[in-house]
């Protein structure tokens, strides 16, 4: 069986999705948000715990025979950076720490595609030394620190450990306001009628669709064997909203998003993540380019809030 915390969240959700299309055994944790979309209902175990609730987590290990662990869990900063530092360090911890109790084969742990702040180079592989840089928020700060802690956490004990370096991910289940993509917020707006504020053509990035991400990562652990400890996940392109405008036009015909000439500012093109290592492992393709997730997620709206 395979455990997934934070299951029930975008990335998680979709993660656990697409391990149960493979045919295996799932178990996800919820602690925040307790309701199972449909496309999970009746297919995957669920678990209404805390992550950061040692006991509660070591006796997941009682009850389920769990062979891998996708670490998913985490929580938004609300202004005070030290006690979001605290909370999500303590679930890495206790996850390492039951990662080790029960001698599962692989625990793969969100990283960010923010680690790479910093560096000129476009697309950012894996290959890249990650730099000191002033980063953007707190989530990417913690996410930085992850990838030394859980390879020093799990170094000689067998477990093997898979830093996912995940990419803007949006989709189905995410906050429809998000602050950290432009799509839900955008699709929300134009089916209520509203108008948008216009956007730069040329600026754009790295834009994964959540059934693509969690596909990715269910690959990755479950793969017979991986030669890397860190794998970019996302769609491998960068886009730009004047595609996204084309593709929102498609979907929801009748509407109008305005694009402004150029970019934003002159800092150069948006960075985007390289996923030939991921391919090579697993043979992942995302099944989505950005018309088609555009017009997956106005049908995926039109019967549900989020």
């Amino acid at each position: 069986m395979i455990l997934v915390t934070g299951g029930l969240g975008m990335i998680g959700a979709h993660t656990a999705a697409a391990l149960a299309d493979s045919g295996e055994e799932v178990v996800v944790t919820a602690h925040r948000s307790t309701r199972i979309p449909s496309f999970l209902a009746g297919r995957v175990q669920v678990e209404t715990i805390d992550v950061t609730d040692r006991d509660a987590v070591l006796a997941l290990g009682e009850r389920y025979d769990i062979r891998d662990i996708v670490h998913l869990a985490g929580s938004i900063p609300d202004g005070d950076p030290l006690a979001f530092f605290r909370h999500d360090l303590a679930g890495l911890l206790t996850m390492l720490e039951a990662a080790q109790a029960w001698s599962v084969r692989r625990f793969a742990v969100a990283s960010s595609i923010g680690v790479y702040t910093g560096r000129p180079e476009i697309p950012w592989d894996e290959e890249l030394a990650l730099p000191l840089a002033d980063l953007p928020h707190a989530i990417v700060a913690f996410k930085k620190a992850v990838e030394p802690l859980t390879l020093f956490a799990l170094a000689g004990t067998g477990v093997q450990p898979v830093l996912l370096r995940i990419g803007g991910t949006w989709g189905p289940l995410m906050d429809p306001e998000s602050p950290f993509s432009i799509i839900p917020p955008y699709v929300g707006a134009l089916r209520r009628g509203e108008q948008p504020p216009p956007l730069y053509a040329d600026d754009g990035g790295d834009w994964g669709y959540a059934p693509d991400n969690g596909r990715a990562i269910a690959l990755l652990i479950t793969a017979d064997t991986l030669e890397h400890t860190a794998y970019n996940v996302s769609s491998g392109t960068r886009y730009t909203n004047r595609e996204l405008v084309e593709a929102l036009a498609a979907a929801l015909p009748g509407t109008r998003v305005d694009l402004l000439d150029g970019r934003s500012s002159d800092a150069g093109d948006d960075p985007y993540l390289d996923i030939r290592r991921l391919t090579a492992a697993t043979g992942f393709a995302p099944r989505f380019d950005l018309r088609a997730a555009v017009a997956d997620y106005v049908a995926w709206r039109a019967g549900n809030d989020r």
